[in-house]
Order: structure tokens, then C-alpha cells, then sequence
């Protein structure tokens, strides 16, 4: 019904000035699904399509209390996370997590970037195994944080055998269900999603294009976006995987920007 209240999630995330990734991306994901988007950044970055030119984190203590002012005002019905950008920040959140204050959390571990440079210190990584990730009812992490947090390298994930052994790893920490998504470093799209009725393999074909930035963002915001609606988590995987593939072939004529541009996601490509 039109005037029908829809849910809130909130995404703790970095913002990309490009606006394809990020904060930027997960409230446009939010929005596609028709979710009502808050958010607390974590970081400031001056990006485009091409390149990063700097990263400003904040203070864990300030993004705490974007939190907490935003959760003291809207029911939220989901929360997920991205670029945390310091141990400190992983910290505050996952204290926030532990204290039940973020229901339905998708942790989207940013470790690294895609050109393979570290985006967290080892303290950072130890915060997400040991504090953040046994919160989490859904991690997304991609082959290079899943080699980070399985202790492993991209190399050794080369087999369908091995994404699974690192999901189940990964999950040991506590993580309620973990997708390691195939994405750019293997032939497929396939992805591995480890959870309390077992392992599943989400068949994907690979959308052939270079606007591919933010895929990950949007991944995990889809997810969350279809929790607060009020999807079982199985289904909220499956729709979120949908949704990225969606969004991949609409954009994938864009031309914006020199680099990797941004996905479709609010259909327009194929709107009338």
C-alpha cells in the first residue's frame, strides 16, 4: 500500500565520492528494495572510477555514536557493515553487537583492496575474528578476505573443495552463515554459502563488463535490505545474488568514468 511504513537498515560503511561502492552503494541498494537506508561512515575517501586518492578515517568514538543516534530514533530492521577502516572502529561496532543493539548484522569484511593492498592492520583482523564476525548472522567476505580470515592464500582457493573448507572455517568463528563469493578471481560466478543446514553452491554465470565496482557492497546490502523485509536468510543470499547479477547487466553498456563504474541498480536500463 502507498502510504505503508517501510522498514529501516542501516549500513556502517566508508563513503566513495565516485559513488559506486561504499555507503553510497549500500543506501542505493537499500532503496532499490524499497528499505529505508541510514548510515554511519566510517571513512572518508577522495575516489573515482579509476583510482583512490586518499582515505580519512574517523574517530571510533564518532562513529559510535552515529550508531547510537540513529538506532535511538528508527526501529531498524537490519544493519550491515563495509570498510571499518581501523581496529578501533571494528572494535566499537562489534561492543555494539555484543550488546544486542545490531539486529540482523551482514559483515562485509573489507580487508582488501582489489588490487590485493592490505585496508586493515593485523589488530583490525584479530577484532573481526574474535569480536565482530561471532555477531554476524550473515559474512560475506571474497576470496582475498576469505584467505585472510581462513589463514590461506588466494592460491589455495583455486577449487570449489577449498572455498567450501575456508566457508566452514570461516563460520567456526561463529558467523551464522558465511557466502565466500567467487567473484573476479575464478571462472565462474559461483558462490559458497556455509550455514547451519549445510553448504550450498549458488550458481552464477560471469556478466561480462567492466562496471563492477561496488559488487560486494551491494552483495551484502541486498542481503541485508532482504532481512529487514523480513526474508529467511537463505532466501535473503538468494535474492541478493539475484539483484548484483541484475544490476551487473544493466550497467554493463555505462560509460562512466575511465575505471570500473558503477552497477545499475535501480533497473534503469531496462525501464521503459
Amino acid at each position: 500500500m502507498p502510504d505503508e511504513t517501510p522498514p529501516t537498515a542501516l549500513t556502517i560503511a566508508g563513503s566513495d565520492s565516485g559513488g559506486g561502492a561504499g555507503a553510497q552503494a549500500d543506501l542505493k541498494t537499500f532503496a532499490a528494495h524499497r528499505v529505508h537506508g541510514t548510515c554511519a561512515l566510517t571513512a572518508v575517501t577522495a575516489q573515482n572510477t579509476a583510482e583512490v586518492r586518499g582515505v580519512v578515517a574517523l574517530e571510533a568514538a564518532f562513529v559510535r555514536l552515529q550508531v547510537e543516534t540513529v538506532l535511538d530514533d528508527f526501529a531498524m530492521g537490519s544493519v550491515k557493515t563495509g570498510m571499518l577502516a581501523t581496529a578501533a572502529i571494528v572494535r566499537e561496532v562489534a561492543g555494539l553487537a555484543a550488546a544486542g543493539k545490531l539486529p540482523h548484522l551482514v559483515v562485509d569484511p573489507v580487508l582488501v583492496s582489489s588490487s590485493g593492498h592490505s585496508l586493515m592492520e593485523p589488530d583490525g583482523i584479530d577484532a573481526y575474528l574474535g569480536q565482530l564476525l561471532p555477531h554476524a548472522v550473515v559474512a560475506t567476505p571474497n576470496l582475498r578476505e576469505a584467505a585472510v580470515l581462513g589463514d590461506t592464500t588466494v592460491e589455495r582457493l583455486g577449487t570449489l573443495d577449498a572455498r567450501v573448507d575456508v566457508a566452514q572455517r570461516i563460520r567456526a568463528t561463529g558467523a551464522r552463515y558465511v557466502v565466500v563469493k567467487g567473484g573476479h578471481l575464478t571462472e565462474s560466478a559461483d558462490d559458497v554459502v556455509a550455514g547451519p543446514e549445510g553448504v550450498v553452491v549458488l550458481p552464477g554465470a560471469r556478466v561480462a563488463t567492466g562496471n563492477d565496482h561496488g559488487t560486494g557492497c551491494s552483495l551484502s546490502a541486498a542481503v541485508a535490505a532482504n532481512l529487514a523485509l523480513g526474508a529467511t536468510v537463505p532466501a535473503a543470499i538468494a535474492e541478493a545474488k539475484a539483484f548484483v547479477t541484475r544490476a551487473l547487466v544493466g550497467g554493463a553498456g555505462w560509460h562512466l568514468g575511465s575505471g570500473h563504474g558503477p552497477l545499475d541498480h535501480f533497473g534503469w536500463s531496462t525501464s521503459p
